[in-house]
């Protein structure tokens, strides 16, 4: 990395026009594929689309697992961010068991009072 400016200033410089021209790069690209698209397809196909990752749809229900850090495991609602690591999503029917048989419901996100814990 010798071959970069040591300063900040001149780092953000050569950042701000590599970004530029990274811009100017791809607003020539997708100038050159306009041409090559059949008339009235507004994007190319979807071979020619980089990937897009796909997330995994958030669970209603989620237990977490005891271990370092979380000596017991609990249920949680899917979206709680108190569980700290992800969730292994559940059923409803399998976070209602689990509460039934003594698993702790998480204090913050409390699915014990929409699961009806009895």
């Amino acid at each position: 990395m010798g071959d970069l400016p040591p300063d900040l200033d001149r780092l953000r410089t050569l950042e701000t026009w590599l970004v530029l021209s990274l811009l100017r790069v791809r607003e020539q690209i997708a100038a050159v594929e306009r041409p090559a698209r059949p008339e009235g397809a507004s994007r190319p196909p979807a071979a020619a689309r980089p990937a897009r990752p796909r997330r995994t749809p958030t669970p209603d229900w989620g237990i977490s697992t005891a271990g370092i850090g979380a000596p017991v495991a609990e249920i949680h609602r899917g979206d709680c961010f108190a569980g700290g690591k992800p969730l292994q999503p559940i059923s409803t029917e399998r976070a209602r068991a689990e509460l039934a048989d003594g698993v702790q419901a998480c204090g913050v996100c409390r699915p014990d009072s929409v699961l009806n814990r009895p």
